[in-house]
């Protein structure tokens, strides 16, 4: 059975060229196995897509992971972006390392450091117990160790994202 999303009209199509029509993306938080399922919709999608918390992919799997699979092919197209956030959501190894999210994200950076933006996710409004921002903010440079790949995910990308510095 298809999952029935609300961007979908009956024709089959996704609602993506409206969104794309006005100048917005498609920002994703979802289950890897519903990103999995819908695969192919997202490849369709003529807007960018911005995917939260490294795509959720399952730390204990990691980028043998198929939505981990699925994310590259969807960054490949070249309209994909990742937030490079959530390292405390469904880690296994917790901080202040990271290590089994930080896994993920250096595959991501390494793949396509143009298609990665930061983000905190604060004030973590699914955490009871809040992770500590300044050692979030510290991953990234184990994620992206080079400055100048640093400073494009933390300024570049989210220029060309959002587009600031355009006129509107």
């Amino acid at each position: 059975m298809r999952p029935r999303l609300g961007a979908e009209r009956q024709d089959n199509r996704s609602g993506s060229p409206l969104v794309n029509d006005v100048g917005w993306h498609v920002q994703l938080n979802l289950k890897p196995e519903l990103l999995v399922q819908i695969e192919d919709l997202l490849l369709r999608s003529p807007s960018p897509l911005v995917f939260d918390h490294l795509a959720h992919i399952p730390r204990n799997v990691g980028v043998e992971h198929p939505a981990f699979k699925a994310m590259r092919k969807l960054i490949d197209k070249g309209h994909t972006w990742v937030k490079l956030s959530g390292a405390y959501q469904d880690t296994k190894v917790g901080a202040p390392t990271y290590a089994d999210a930080t896994a993920i994200a250096h595959a991501y950076v390494k793949a396509a450091p143009e298609r990665m933006v930061w983000g905190s996710d604060w004030p973590h409004p699914t955490e009871k117990d809040k992770p500590d921002d300044a050692v979030l903010f510290d991953l990234l440079s184990q994620w992206a160790p080079d400055e100048a790949t640093r400073n494009r995910i933390l300024v570049q990308n989210p220029e060309a994202l959002y587009g600031f510095g355009r006129p509107a």
